[in-house]
């Protein structure tokens, strides 16, 4: 039976699990391989995919010899630039003094607007982003001009010495007070079906609601930074931290007024990224650019801990306010909502981040009579960015913080209510935005999730500890995952690769995807082994390089894999077509009948060694590389009114969480963790755990302790790990554990996979509303519980 067709009544894969008492076990296990193309058997020899193989940078990151951009050696003359930041939210810049910048021994020179041999403006899709400030000044830490220097540490000490003159102006710096003078990046957009108002009136029951969600810093590992280097004629080498090198390329041949082709960008690895380095890596690679350009010699500019902080933007934060209508059972009759989105003082990605939290605003729940208004406020802060589930998490959690609600105010299991509103398979299943959900899983995975995890016994369980235990209030909950997968803006959903064979009969793969610690290459290669019938450990994955292939999108939307893999899997295709037909006519049969295995090639014939028949066909000129393109079907989008297809599939998921609060101090821990999530037929169950792992995780942190707080006057206070509270190792649950669904993509997906980089973050949303559950099992008030909640946000939870 082919793995398309396999149901999702199969019991999940068990892949990893942290026992109460014990610590974390992984188990690699193999998945059946999908039907291969050419041999139409599943089994007949180990393939790479389906398995768990060691991230390909493992080894060298561990060796501490994997190469970041701050890695590589530098050049002779390299110089190294700093920046010099506003210190006020918004002001007129009338002067700026740098001589005694200038005067610190080592220091080359002070770069700034005059400077800018091309555009003033930075290339991105909205132009309002000045590469530095001009005039005006628009936020705490905008980039006014750079300091160049011999080393580092003098740069960033004669940046400090630079005077800035600067008059203040009126800031705003919250999106109620935005969205009051109708300040906005972007015109607001609204979304509806239905007639919402007159389904409100209607309804048995109605709620009206207002909350707040915080944003969040990327915190990755590798901060921002740039190395670019002068080559001959006026052509340039751009070494940066990216997850989009051609928009680098783009935005450094803009500012420099040159053709795109005069630029290579080139991106190995991350140090993590999670959005971060999207659009916002480009900042620097063109400062640097600058610089470079004006003194004739390599500039490297990598930010410090704090300046990153300062300069680059969050995750949005998002301001809500909801009305919505249900009847007895809980069933939603009617829904009008309002988001306030805060994107800082320029749209950067906002637009669509605002975009795909309407999306996701029903996440896996039918909503008949809907309005939806978005508003993208502009405020005096730093331009938000993307981020790790790009306003899904935003939307997502609206609707499952009203159905909680709609559960505690009728007295109803929260489950319960969830299970009522649930996308139908026959009926009851197009978006509001008018997409089918062709492929739903929710029932049964949540139905499965819940007898797994215990769940109705352990709500009676809590119901009796609860009672009897006055300090330590205990609480948990249930929420699923639907997750669109693909980019919304539909030009964005294709990919090229190239695969060379080498005449020793090894592979090298280059893709347009960049590689952040997700292991990208890892699964790209092991789709091309299997693709070439060779060991895993016979295809080596490139850096990527715009050179080698261009105009490549982001490496974001989860969709790193499924673009890539399949670009790359059919530039392999094609070289192992080469091969078939010149070994078919070798052997007098036909290409279809030759067979990639093991290592070998097999016909009725013969059986020779892939190496041998590489070498054999190089001798007999034979092309042994090739390029690969996909772009993603069936997938359409009107952006004017934000209907049609926008997404190929939706990744599933659900997860359980158990909280504990002290109800005299507001801090929590986190007990226990049960996550039953859908990544297709995964091509590498390691990695896609520890995806699963870290965005919850990462998702747990947004929601629980990762405040981000301006002071009245603009300033980050929050701006370091010394006041900035990520989840540590202790804050993991010492009972985590996570199952796999068992059913393949039912779309034609690489290898029947699924994208698992985002929709595992808002499984975290669980832990928002078990804390929720635990403040109002303890007699507080859920409604106060605002996004962090931090112990403080419980505790006034707890008291009002």
């Amino acid at each position: 039976m082919n793995a398309r067709d396999k149901n999702s009544t199969e019991s999940p894969v068990v892949i990893s699990s942290r026992a109460d008492a014990g610590a974390p076990s992984v188990q690699a296990e193999t998945i059946e391989a999908p039907t291969h193309p050419s041999t139409g058997s599943g089994r007949t020899a180990l393939r790479a995919a389906g398995q768990s193989r060691f991230h390909e940078s493992a080894r060298a990151q561990v060796a501490g010899t994997a190469t970041y951009i701050d890695d590589i050696p530098e050049v002779r003359g390299t110089l190294h630039a700093a920046p010099v930041c506003s210190p006020v939210a918004h002001g007129i810049l009338r002067k700026l003094d740098a001589s005694a910048a200038l005067a610190l021994p080592g220091v080359r020179a002070v770069i700034d607007a005059g400077d800018i041999p091309g555009d003033t403006t930075l290339a991105a899709f909205a132009h309002d982003e000045p590469v530095f400030a001009l005039d005006t000044v628009m936020f705490t830490g905008q980039v006014i001009a750079l300091v160049v220097a011999d080393d580092v540490m003098t740069a960033r000490r004669a940046a400090r010495l630079v005077k800035l003159d600067i008059e203040p102006l009126p800031a705003v710096l919250n999106v109620h007070e935005a969205h009051a003078l109708e300040s906005y990046v972007l015109p607001p957009v609204q979304v509806s079906r239905g007639d919402a108002g007159a389904a409100l009136k209607r309804a048995p029951h109605q709620l009206e609601g207002r909350f707040e969600v915080g944003g969040q810093e990327h915190f990755y590992l590798e901060g921002q930074v740039a190395y670019v280097l002068p080559l001959e004629q006026n052509q340039w080498w751009v070494y940066t931290s990216t997850q989009h090198p051609g928009e680098v390329q783009h935005w450094v041949s803009h500012a420099l007024g040159i053709a795109n082709n005069a630029v290579t960008v080139e991106c190995r690895r991350m140090g993590g990224g999670f959005g971060g380095k999207e659009t916002q890596a480009g900042h620097l690679a063109v400062w640097a650019a600058i610089a470079a350009n004006q003194l004739k010699c390599p500039v490297k500019l990598r930010l410090d801990r704090d300046d990153d902080f300062m300069i680059t933007g969050k995750r949005h934060p998002f301001a809500y306010h909801y009305r919505v209508g249900f009847d007895d059972s809980g069933l939603l009759c009617g829904l009008e909502l309002e988001m306030l989105v805060n994107c800082g003082f320029s749209a950067d990605l906002s637009g669509p981040v605002a975009d795909r939290a309407i999306f996701h605003a029903d996440n896996a729940y039918f909503l008949e009579d809907v309005a939806v208004a978005s508003y993208r406020c502009k405020t005096n802060t730093q331009s938000h960015t993307a981020f790790r589930g790009f306003g899904g998490p935003q939307g997502v959690i609206v609707i499952e913080r009203i159905l909680s609600d709609i559960a505690r105010t009728l007295d109803l299991d929260p489950l319960d209510v969830r299970l009522r509103n649930l996308y139908g398979i026959t009926e009851r299943n197009v978006t509001h935005y008018q997409m089918q959900v062709e492929d739903n899983v929710l029932e049964p995975l949540m139905t499965q999730l819940a007898l797994t995890s215990g769940y109705r016994e352990r709500r009676e369980q809590i119901a009796a500890w609860n009672a009897s235990s006055p300090v330590i209030k205990k609480g948990l909950a249930l929420t699923p995952v639907k997750f669109g997968i693909s980019f919304t803006a539909t030009l964005f959903n294709q990919a090229g690769a190239l695969v060379h064979v080498y005449t020793d009969g090894s592979v090298q793969v280059n893709h347009g995807g960049t590689e952040m610690g997700q292991g990208l290459n890892t699964k790209v290669a092991q789709i091309v082994a299997d693709e070439l019938g060779v060991p895993f450990e016979r295809v080596l994955a490139t850096a990527s390089d715009t050179s080698k292939v261009p105009n490549a999108s982001a490496t974001a939307a989860s969709s790193g894999t499924d673009l890539n893999g399949r670009a790359a899997q059919f530039a392999a295709r094609h070289v192992r077509d080469n091969l078939a037909a010149f070994v078919a006519g070798l052997d007098g049969c036909g290409a279809g009948a030759v067979r990639f295995e093991g290592g070998q090639v097999i016909t009725e014939k013969s059986t020779r060694r892939w190496e041998d028949v590489v070498g054999t066909a190089y001798a007999n000129r034979i092309q042994l590389w090739s390029d690969g393109f996909y772009r993603t079907p069936k997938i359409h989008y009107d952006k004017t009114t934000l209907t049609g297809r926008p997404f190929y599939y939706f990744a599933y998921g659900a997860a359980v969480s158990e909280v504990a609060i002290d109800t005299l101090t507001g801090e929590y821990r986190v007990l226990k963790v049960d996550i039953l999530h859908d990544v297709g037929h995964s091509i590498n169950p390691a990695i896609d755990i520890g995806q699963i792992e870290g965005g919850f995780i990462q998702g747990m942190g947004w929601l629980t302790t990762e405040q981000l707080v301006w002071n009245g006057k603009g300033y980050l206070q929050t701006h370091a790990p010394s006041t900035y509270k990520i989840p540590a190792t202790g804050d993991v649950p010492a009972h985590f554990k996570i199952e796999l669904w068992p059913e393949a993509n039912r779309e034609d997906n690489v290898h029947g996979s699924k994208a698992v980089g985002e929709p595992p973050f808002m499984l975290a949303i669980s832990v928002y509303e078990a804390l929720r559950d635990a403040v109002a099992q303890a007699g507080g008030d859920a409604l106060l519980v605002n996004a962090p909640a931090t112990a403080e946000e419980v505790l006034q939870a707890l008291c009002a």
